[in-house]
């Protein structure tokens, strides 16, 4: 039996409700520089989703809005099939499955990596610093002719129809916007007040909408903050300290995703709340308007077997079913379509990797893997294949790990990186990225049919950066972009782990690369963002 706490509809008196049953204005470049109507696509059907017997028992869940007890009206979410029809990276490795992280085309014939640009970042706090940290993937867009045009601030580079913006929120508090092949200021800076940890995300439909997660509370409230790529300033502010959620801590790292089919936002936040923002948009490109007056949903839980509920990775959805972990380690599945929980799973450790989805002729599956924090400065990176549609282990594999708690940079065991799953010339096998296991890093590449061990590449440093793919088409090869916190961008052959090319930067990696065409940007710990050329 499901032991599930009643789904609590709480509805504050003077909020009106406000059924989603109208579509968005949804205003989209034309071909004759008008803006014309656009239908997405056909709506796929839910999956069906059957959780495991006795794998909700434990878990309590609510789905409230404020205070009160009006029911809010819920329209179900499924999400379309391709998450954008726009040119670029628009979110944490790039959709709902979280598997991308590059797009367009190149040719790595010469196996280099070079600096093409550097931009220097502020210099920040002392603490912080500037620069890119954890999970700090930019996002990469060419925008639409008739978007491009309705954002003055890009000035004359609005009639650039080259144009490729690099958009990278900093450790400094600022939001940078830059030529994606100069790496030259494209317009100023979006200043939050708050060092950005993780990774920014843009409206998939095109729409001059920037979403920014706050990482460390300084100079304003700390929260999740919605900004206008027409007008630069910030038109809504989720706060993090929300006092629905049973955690203090309002920090935002994880990297949101937009449902274009029903204009609604969803994100996890480190408070242990899941968010679901109903953003009724108004964008007007030829008026340069752009407007959100979001009403917003909020899915807590309750594991009692647990105590740190925040949820740090990037949520993954497959239609209907969105998946993540907190830092207690219970993985879920939501059902969007009722938002309640499918099936939970204990995976026995804090696990901030994003969850990683695969699609297989019996169904979709899920990679994640966790660290080791609850279980002392020893323990077990528990690396699992699971079952999406009911949370059933395929396989598991331990790796041992040893924190280190001791010395004057204290550091955290496990894996912290999001895997890659292979395509094509990879399609056997999924590359995990280890961290001190057993005292330093490691590349490790698993059968995804059973985990069987394929390859393994010590490190010479911890890395926390997740690995990109980057495939050649041309020669039908795929490579792997792999960045350590010794300041080493590595490009390794994913067929045996070796490591064809490795270039020094000016300082710690956290954050994890974003390739366009034959372009990744990558910043680092020490104030710089770098524009790299795959040769």
């Amino acid at each position: 039996m499901l032991d599930l706490l009643p789904v609590l509809h709480p509805h504050p008196a003077h909020e009106p409700l406000d059924p989603l049953g109208a579509a968005p204005r949804r205003a989209v470049p034309g071909t004759a520089g008008a803006p014309a109507p656009v239908r997405g696509p056909a709506r796929p059907a839910p999956v069906v989703a059957a959780g495991a017997p006795g794998s909700l028992a434990a878990l309590r869940s609510e789905l409230f809005l404020g205070t009160g007890e009006l029911p809010p009206p819920l329209r179900p979410q499924v999400f379309p099939a391709r998450y954008t029809e726009i040119d670029g990276v628009l979110t944490f490795r790039g959709g709902p499955a979280r598997d991308g992280g590059a797009t367009g085309a190149r040719r790595i014939s010469e196996r280099r990596l070079e600096v093409a640009w550097r931009f220097k970042t502020g210099a920040g706090t002392a603490r912080w610093g500037g620069g890119a940290g954890w999970t700090g993937e930019p996002v990469v867009v060419r925008w639409p002719d008739v978007v491009r045009y309705s954002m003055p601030a890009l000035g004359p580079r609005r009639a650039d129809r080259d144009l490729v913006e690099v958009i990278q929120g900093s450790l400094d508090g600022n939001v940078y916007f830059l030529d994606l092949r100069t790496g030259r200021p494209t317009r100023p800076p979006i200043r939050t007040g708050n060092p950005i940890k993780g990774s920014v995300s843009l409206d998939p439909r095109g729409w001059p909408l920037l979403f920014v997660g706050q990482g460390i509370p300084a100079k304003r409230p700390i929260g999740l903050r919605v900004y206008s790529l027409v007008s630069g300033r910030e038109m809504f502010f989720l706060p993090g300290r929300d006092p629905a959620a049973r955690r203090r801590w309002g920090a935002f790292d994880g990297s949101g995703l937009l449902n274009r089919d029903t204009d609604t936002y969803l994100v996890g936040g480190e408070n242990g709340i899941v968010y679901l923002l109903e953003l009724h948009t108004d964008f007007d490109p030829l008026e340069f308007r752009v407007k959100v007056a979001p009403r917003v949903l909020r899915y807590r839980f309750r594991d009692p077997h647990t105590v740190r509920e925040g949820i740090e990775n990037s949520v993954a959805v497959h239609r209907n079913l969105a998946f993540f972990a907190d830092n207690s380690g219970t993985i879920q599945a939501l059902d969007l379509a009722t938002f309640r929980p499918v099936w939970a799973f204990e995976a026995g450790d804090d696990t901030d990797a994003s969850l990683v989805l695969d699609e297989e002729p019996g169904g979709p599956v899920l990679y994640t893997a966790s660290e080791v924090d609850e279980q002392g400065e020893r323990g077990f990176s528990r690396i699992r294949k699971l079952d999406a549609r009911t949370g059933a282990v395929r396989w598991k594999k331990d790796i041992a790990c040893r924190a280190d708690h001791t010395s004057a940079h204290p550091t955290d065991a496990g894996v912290f990186a999001t895997p890659v799953v292979g395509r094509g010339d990879l399609a056997d096998r999924v590359v995990f990225t280890l961290s001190r296991c057993p005292d330093r890093g490691a590349m490790l590449a698993l059968a995804k049919a059973d985990g069987r061990e394929l390859w393994r590449r010590r490190l010479r440093t911890d890395a926390w950066s997740s690995p990109t793919a980057v495939r050649d088409e041309a020669a039908g090869k795929t490579w792997l972009l792999q960045a350590d916190r010794g300041g080493r961008l590595l490009l390794v052959d994913p067929a045996d782990g070796a490591v064809a090319f490795t270039l020094p930067l000016d300082g710690t990696v956290e954050a994890s690369p974003a390739v366009y065409d034959d372009l990744a940007v990558i910043g680092t710990r020490a104030g710089t963002i770098y524009g790299i050329r795959l040769r």
